[in-house]
């Protein structure tokens, strides 16, 4: 049995490696198409599938979100965007294995249907009822809500990547039902139903091995860490993924 630490940033990496491998993205990738959303984990999960048909030249992880939150001391809008926007490279849209550029979300939910995917990160896991919540900032709902169209409206699937980091102990729909009430003031919450792939989910899809959270925390850059057991059938593998991408420094996505 391994006990590993995880950073956020090697979380991100793990599971954007998970999702790349998933059976149900590559079909997608193959025949379908596929929209990643803008998010900070999705910024890894786009280089991991731009770099598996070949068309990562261009892609920058740097303010690849829309919302995103910050300390306290640097500005965002009453959104959670940033005062600056120019910099925003758009979601990733893949056609049938191309990627085509300077498309968002908006630009293409109309045309998907059953058979095509998206990718949209979340901000709250409730791992014990296996759960996930999206902030919303915007008045209309943002990109959840034109997710959520095509998911509900026409089976579009929906694939959620989130990190252990988000994880959060109260029940989402009782949440999200005060936080979005008459009076209430700030960001709301909306639970979403889709395939939510953690790092828990990553190391048994990329290995077959089982892993649970045993403690988190940590400093010096270790900040929202969480240290892994990991047991079973693959641990060697795991063992070996974890430690290839432990060392990976985060990245500032904000400047």
């Amino acid at each position: 049995m391994g006990q590993f630490v995880i950073t956020p940033a090697a979380g991100k990496r793990l599971i954007a490696r998970a999702v790349a491998a998933h059976p149900a993205v590559r079909e997608a990738m193959r025949s379908g198409n596929v929209v990643i959303v803008a998010g900070t984990t999705n910024s890894y999960v786009a280089e991991e599938l731009l770099e598996l048909i070949g068309q990562r030249d261009g892609f920058s992880r740097r303010r690849f979100f829309r919302g995103i939150t910050l300390p306290p001391w640097m500005e965002t809008s009453e959104t959670g965007r940033l005062p600056d926007e120019l910099g925003f490279p758009c979601d990733v849209v893949i056609r049938e294995g191309k990627w085509s550029r300077g498309l968002t979300l908006f630009d293409v939910v109309d045309d998907l249907s059953e058979g095509d995917l998206i990718i949209k990160g979340a901000n709250a896991l409730d791992l014990r009822r296996r759960q996930v919540a999206v902030l919303i900032g915007h008045p209309r709902g943002g990109t959840i809500i034109a997710a959520l169209q095509a998911a509900v409206g026409r089976r579009v699937s929906l694939m959620i990547p989130v990190g252990l980091e988000k994880r959060v102990d109260a029940d989402l729909m009782d949440l999200s039902r005060r936080l979005n009430a008459p009076g209430s003031m700030g960001l709301r919450l909306l639970p979403v139903p889709g395939e939510i792939i953690t790092e828990l989910d990553a190391i048994r899809i990329l290995t077959g091995a089982e892993a649970e959270v045993m403690a988190a925390g940590g400093v010096c850059g270790a900040e929202g860490s969480v240290w892994l057991h990991v047991h079973g059938d693959g641990e060697k593998a795991a063992s070996e993924l974890i430690r290839s991408i432990a060392s990976e420094p985060a990245f500032d996505q904000q400047k």
